[in-house]
């Protein structure tokens, strides 16, 4: 049975002025996948009677703990996952709540950050090995040093809007269960 081109479309009771093919895609274009447009990552504020844990990245900045979201992973699991992984403590989801979204964009990326408190961890934070991040130090609140991340400032700020701290704008939605200022570990 041979079939001509726009035979099925005139028995269903359409018109057919022109028939365009379009070309297979040749073998010599890309098959490669196109770049991310959008990035998701989580922050961690640890606060102690020290102050709130940085760490300095090899890039120079200060961070606070965290990173990407791997695919199927709640933003509280990859807050715990990236704690262990860059500063070796360890918490519980039930010791992890969430602040909300901070929303910028940046070099083309639309940028998504979960702010998220952790109140409670084991451990001393200390340098892992092969990690990018390292050099964990306890900063006071009222003597927060200068260069930090953009993403561990916005999520402070988010958290405390009275820090008094310099960083590009966000977005931020906070989540309407979260922790508005909830203090960790007893402080506010």
């Amino acid at each position: 049975m041979e079939f001509v081109q726009g035979d099925l479309l005139t028995e269903y009771g359409f018109r057919v002025e022109a028939i365009d093919l379009l070309p297979h895609p040749d073998e010599s274009a890309s098959t490669r996948a196109p770049a991310a447009h959008a990035a998701i990552g989580v922050g961690a504020i640890l606060l102690s009677e020290q102050g709130i844990l940085l760490g300095r990245h090899r890039r120079g900045t200060l961070e606070l703990p965290g990173g990407s979201v791997e695919a199927g992973e709640s933003f509280e699991d990859a807050a715990i996952r990236e704690l262990g992984e860059e500063t070796g403590l360890i918490a519980r989801t039930s010791d992890v709540g969430l602040l909300g979204t901070l929303v910028d964009h940046v070099e083309g990326v639309l940028r998504v950050t979960v702010g998220a408190l952790v109140h409670a961890r084991q451990g001393q934070p200390a340098t892992q090995p092969d990690e990018s991040v390292g050099n964990w130090a306890w900063h006071p609140l009222d003597q927060l040093p200068d260069g930090l991340f953009v993403c561990s400032a916005q999520i402070l700020t988010a958290w405390r809007p009275d820090l008094a701290i310099d960083h590009s704008p966000a977005h931020f939605t906070r989540f309407a269960s979260g922790p508005a200022a909830m203090p960790v570990n007893g402080l506010a």
